[in-house]
């Protein structure tokens, strides 16, 4: 199913997100990158051009939620804008989230399957001119005057980052990959097939896997994992350090302990809560909701979250008010507290950790430092 959605604005500021994205550290000054790809930079989490935050906008938590909501689905968003005539997007969605269709992939020893939607093209390349492209100083992979940076599979999934092409006399296949936010083409080792397949979850376990969506059971009984490569390309971009599972690469778990910990949001905007909890429940945590201070005060008294996410500016009872209460009552006076606000200046930082308040935090957060810190305050926690 593809959805259209078009404008008839201003289009996409592109120089204001080239140097937002210069400003955040994505580009270097000078590199060499289309406008089509700086376009893609609007999807990063915490990415807005806005002049100031207010409650509408500048908090940068819109699209990243809508792709994310997207490939959730197994679906994909691609952005086409035009100064001073409008901005399309695009959005290809499966029609059931159960059935899919997938291309079988062979890596090694082992089978992936790969959504159709986000596999732009697949073409063929003969050994020997695979190899200029994996050694240093590696030219980009073309194909229809169009450029890629070309990856192997094998370096996602089992820590392989060349493929092994000694004695190889027929050429190999390398899929184009859609919707990423660079151009990139992904070679394989065998192609198998197209096939429909029934998306199975893969539990609270693998949640956190970076670019696991799924699993599919074929008719032999074989369980075969279904790669988000665009996800999976994303983590990887991270450098974020990752460990093994079955073959699949995986950002560290953030909760060590094998209960589900709680995290208590108190923030006044509904968009926050909203995202920070899609974002926590991806990741295994249980989440409270409290819309200000007065609310977060009144559940504390029937529930104990493991930690606390806080805002400052709230009606009724701000952040500085919630976090004195909590640093002064016996029962909750260890309980980890992370504040996250817009005001960002060294006099409220100050006052923060007076109280005793464990991390401070400006908006937008970023999801992998949030989860990070959530992670590290929890662990410690722990040993105490």
């Amino acid at each position: 199913m593809v959805l259209t959605l078009a404008d008839d604005g201003r289009g996409i500021n592109i120089a204001a997100v080239r140097a937002k994205a210069l400003e955040r550290g994505l580009i270097t000054e000078g590199q060499d990158i289309s406008d089509q790809d700086v376009i893609q930079f609007i999807f990063h989490a915490g990415f807005s051009t806005a002049a100031k935050v207010t409650q509408v906008s500048g908090r940068g938590v819109g699209m990243d939620v809508v792709q994310s909501e997207i490939k959730q689905m197994g679906g994909v968003v691609s952005i086409h804008s035009v100064t001073g005539q409008g901005t399309t997007f695009t959005i290809r969605l499966p029609f059931t989230v159960a059935v899919n269709r997938a291309l079988m992939v062979r890596v090694g020893e082992d089978i992936y399957a790969i959504p159709l939607a986000q596999i732009e093209g697949i073409v063929r390349a003969s050994p020997y001119e695979l190899e200029t492209y994996y050694g240093p100083d590696a030219p980009l992979f073309e194909y229809a005057s169009v450029t890629y940076r070309l990856n192997y599979l094998g370096e996602f999934v089992h820590g392989v980052k060349s493929p092994n092409l000694v004695g190889q006399t027929m050429p190999l296949p390398v899929l184009l990959i859609r919707g990423s936010e660079q151009r990139v083409a992904i070679q394989v080792d065998q192609l198998i097939g197209s096939r429909e397949i029934v998306v199975k979850a893969v539990g609270a376990q693998l949640a956190t896997v970076a670019g696991l969506s799924g699993a599919t059971i074929l008719g032999d009984g074989s369980v075969v994992i279904i790669l988000d490569v665009t996800a999976m390309l994303r983590a990887a971009s991270l450098v974020t350090p990752r460990i093994s599972i079955g073959g699949v690469e995986a950002l560290p778990t953030p909760v060590e302990d094998k209960r589900t910990r709680q995290v208590m949001v108190v923030d006044d905007s509904v968009t926050v809560r909203k995202v920070t909890s899609r974002l926590l429940e991806r990741h295994g945590y249980e989440v409270l909701l409290a819309k200000d201070g007065m609310d977060a005060i009144a559940k504390l008294e029937d529930a104990r979250p493991d930690i606390m996410l806080l805002d400052i500016e709230m009606p009724r009872m701000d952040g500085f008010e919630v976090a004195t209460l909590v640093r002064h009552n016996p029962h909750l006076e260890d309980l980890p507290i992370i504040m996250i606000t817009s005001r960002t200046g060294e006099k409220h930082r100050e006052r923060a950790f007076q109280i005793g308040v464990n991390c401070y935090m400006g908006k937008p957060f970023q999801e992998e430092q949030l989860l990070e810190t959530i992670s590290e305050l929890l662990a410690a926690a722990t040993v105490k």
